[in-house]
């Protein structure tokens, strides 16, 4: 049982214009059925009907939508792709520049540089650097900030080196050309950042193949059970 709005009636008779001709009720389609009409004028006749809403000859606006809609969460993925590339190549960047930085300040001077930069620090940039040296944020540590802060604390001299560098360039970035920053350091240590971005996106190419290649057993699996 479905009303009137739910369904287009196809007429019997001949449109007489062209404009009738454009209109869905002279159209007929693949999902054309009988139907008996149950109220109103005509009740206990029978008359062709589409009922199927996704009928692209009776309601081609919601055929419009859905691919607009389709079309759209592909443009997001694709731009959540491009900005999680563009953040694995800043990180990669980052420690092959940290990497480099050689032993030279004391301890005392290194941890008092790095702290002052911390706390200059937007809190996903703190994240970021903390997350590059494997520190995980746990829920009743009172933030990433004081959880990154005790381990600066116990770092030694290599380490805070690296962070100073690392925590000045992310500091930077968050305020300028992000990309221009990691260029201008990268430049600077002679690093080839251009084979960074290329390691970076094979990687992504491949971890994305391999979760292709994998939805077919699941699917199969499911089936299975």
């Amino acid at each position: 049982m479905l009303p009137r709005n739910q369904s287009t009636a196809i007429r019997d008779d001949k449109p007489k214009s062209k404009e009738e001709v454009k209109r869905p009720g002279f159209k007929g389609c693949k999902f054309t059925t009988e139907a008996i009409i149950t109220e109103g004028e005509d009740v206990g006749t029978i008359h062709m009907v589409c009922a199927n809403p996704s009928c692209p000859v009776h309601h081609p606006k919601q055929q419009s939508h859905n691919r607009d809609d389709a079309k759209w969460k592909a443009e997001q993925e694709k731009q959540r792709k491009e900005q999680a590339i563009a953040n694995t190549i800043s990180l990669r960047v980052l420690s092959a520049i940290g990497s480099e930085v050689p032993v030279r300040l004391m301890k005392r001077d290194l941890l008092s540089v790095i702290e002052r930069l911390l706390f200059l620090m937007a809190e996903n940039r703190v994240e970021m650097l903390a997350r590059q040296h494997g520190i995980r944020q746990k829920r009743d540590d009172g933030g990433v900030k004081k959880t990154f802060t005790a381990f600066v604390r116990r770092a030694d001299e290599g380490t805070l080196s690296r962070l100073v560098v690392e925590a000045s360039i992310l500091l930077a970035a968050s305020r300028g050309n992000a990309t221009v920053v990691l260029k201008e350091a990268a430049a600077s240590h002679k690093l080839d950042i251009d084979a960074i971005t290329t390691k970076v996106r094979q990687e992504f190419a491949a971890k994305e193949k391999a979760k292709k290649a994998t939805q077919p057993t699941v699917k199969s699996a499911t089936k299975a059970a």
